[in-house]
C-alpha cells in the first residue's frame, strides 16, 4: 500500500484524512509538533517537526507517495506576517518536500480564495473553479494567504517541479472541530437562538469526512494534476435545520427567535464597530461574509469534483451534525 505524509494530522480535516487512509490500509506518517503526537490514533508513524523547518519537512517526506498538506493558520489575533509564515512559507516547504521525495502533493485550500464578493453571482448561477477571483481586502489575511499558497502549488505543478492538486472546501464541521461547531454550540446552549430571515437559506457547510474523501480522491486521480476542486456541496441543509440538528446533538431544546434581515444588518454593524474598538482592528470577529453565510444560499458548486473525481459524499447532515455536537459536548 502507498505511504502518505499528513501535516496538520491532529486538526479537523487532517485527522479525518488520517482516519480515511488508515481505513483503506495506507501507511500513514504524521508530521506534527511533539506536543501533538499523543493525539494520533494507533498505527500512525510519527515524524516530529514543524512545517516551517524545511529540512525536517523534507526528511519526513522521504519514501512517501503522497503529501496531504492541511496544516494552516485559520484564526488568530496576529497580523499578516503570522498567516504568511505558516500558510505561505509552510506551503513552500511542502512543495520542496514533494519535489525531493517525488511525492504527489494535495494542498488543502479554501473557498476564501474567491474573495468576499467573488463568490456571489446572479441568482441561479453557482461559483465554480473557473470563476474570476475577486479582490481581497487588505486585512483578509487568511484569504490572502490561502490564495498565495494555492498559487504556489499550482505554479510548481505547471513548471513540472511536482505533481500537485488542491481542494477548496467551504466552512467545515464535524468531530474535532474547534472553530465553527463550538461557536454554534455556545449560542444554542442558551436555549434561545436568533434566526435571521426565517433561516431558510442553504448553509455553506460541509462535513470533514466528506472533505477527506474528496482530498484522497483528488490525490489519487491523474486528471486532477494542476487543478483545483470545490468541495462545497455534500448535502443541502438550511440554517434552521442545521441548528435543529445541532440542538439534537446537544440534547437541548432551543427556541428560535426570528430576526428581520434589516435589523440583523444594523446589529452586525454595531458588533463590528465594537470589535474594532476592542481589538484595535486586528481581529474582525463578525464580518459581512458571516451575514452572507446566514442569509444567502450556498453560492458554490462541486460539479467538477463529482464529475472528475467521482466524489459522492457519504456523511449526511442528519447523522453528521448531531455527531459533531455530541463530540463537542464530550470534549469541550
Amino acid at each position: 500500500m502507498p505511504t502518505a505524509l499528513v501535516t496538520g494530522a491532529t486538526g479537523l480535516v487532517g485527522s479525518h484524512i488520517v482516519d480515511r487512509l488508515l481505513a483503506e490500509g495506507w501507511n500513514v506518517r504524521a508530521f506534527v509538533r511533539p506536543a501533538s503526537a499523543s493525539d494520533l490514533p494507533a498505527g500512525v508513524e510519527v515524524a516530529r517537526g514543524d512545517v516551517l523547518d524545511r529540512d525536517a519537512f523534507v526528511r519526513s517526506a522521504s519514501g512517501c507517495d503522497v503529501i496531504f498538506h492541511t496544516a494552516a493558520a485559520i484564526t488568530t489575533l496576529g497580523d499578516w506576517e503570522v498567516f504568511r509564515r505558516l500558510n505561505v512559507d509552510g506551503t513552500s516547504n511542502a512543495i520542496a518536500a514533494a519535489e525531493s521525495s517525488r511525492a504527489r502533493l494535495l494542498q488543502l485550500s479554501s473557498v476564501a480564495v474567491y474573495g468576499p464578493t467573488g463568490r456571489y453571482n446572479a441568482p441561479g448561477k453557482k461559483t465554480a473553479e473557473d470563476a474570476v477571483l475577486g479582490p481581497l481586502p487588505e486585512r483578509a489575511y487568511y484569504a490572502r494567504s490561502k490564495r498565495e499558497s494555492e498559487q504556489l502549488v499550482l505554479e510548481a505543478h505547471a513548471a513540472g517541479r511536482i505533481w500537485a492538486t488542491a481542494v477548496r472546501p467551504n466552512v467545515i464541521y464535524g468531530p474535532r472541530d474547534r472553530q465553527f461547531v463550538p461557536r454554534i454550540a455556545k449560542l444554542l446552549r442558551r436555549g434561545v437562538a436568533p434566526i435571521i430571515g426565517g433561516g431558510q437559506s442553504t448553509l455553506s457547510v460541509i462535513h470533514a469526512a466528506n472533505v477527506a474523501d474528496g482530498a484522497v480522491r483528488a490525490a489519487m486521480c491523474d486528471v486532477a494534476g494542476g487543478r483545483a476542486y470545490n468541495l462545497t456541496n455534500d448535502f443541502d441543509v438550511t440554517v434552521r435545520r442545521f441548528f435543529e440538528l445541532a440542538a439534537q446533538g446537544l440534547r437541548k431544546h432551543v427556541r428560535f427567535v426570528p430576526i428581520p434581515l434589516p435589523v440583523a444588518k444594523v446589529g452586525f454593524k454595531l458588533v463590528k464597530a465594537a470589535a474594532r474598538a476592542l481589538t484595535g482592528g486586528r481581529f474582525n470577529v463578525i464580518s459581512n461574509a458571516s451575514l452572507g453565510m446566514l442569509t444567502k444560499d450556498n453560492p458554490f458548486t462541486s460539479e467538477r469534483a463529482r464529475h472528475e473525481l467521482g466524489w459522492s459524499p457519504a456523511v449526511r447532515p442528519e447523522d453528521g451534525v448531531p455527531e459533531a455536537f455530541r463530540w463537542w459536548m464530550t470534549h469541550r
